[in-house]
C-alpha cells in the first residue's frame, strides 16, 4: 500500500526560514522541493533583503550528506 499524502513541513530561526514539500504522486517539476530562505532583519550584516534557494529533493539528500559528513559530532573546529 502506498502512502499518497502529501508532505509539507517548514522551520524557521532568527535568520532562516526552511520548508520542505514533497507530492509522491505529482511528476511535474517543482512538486518535490526543499527551500531556504533569508529573513529580512534590520541591522543585521548577513541579511540583505530576502533570498530563496529551491532545490530538488534528490539535491537536498545529497547537500544532507555533504553537511553530515562535514559536520561531525566529534569536529572540535570552531566556524
Amino acid at each position: 500500500m502506498s502512502n499518497s499524502s502529501n508532505y509539507f513541513n517548514e522551520k524557521s530561526t532568527s535568520r532562516f526560514d526552511f520548508g520542505v514539500y514533497r507530492n509522491p504522486t505529482a511528476k511535474k517539476a517543482g512538486s518535490n522541493m526543499l527551500t531556504i530562505s533569508t529573513r529580512a532583519t534590520e541591522g543585521q550584516q548577513y541579511s540583505v533583503g530576502t533570498t530563496t534557494i529551491s532545490m530538488t529533493i534528490k539535491e537536498a539528500q545529497a547537500l544532507q550528506n555533504f553537511l553530515n559528513s562535514s559536520l561531525t559530532a566529534g569536529d572540535s573546529t570552531n566556524v
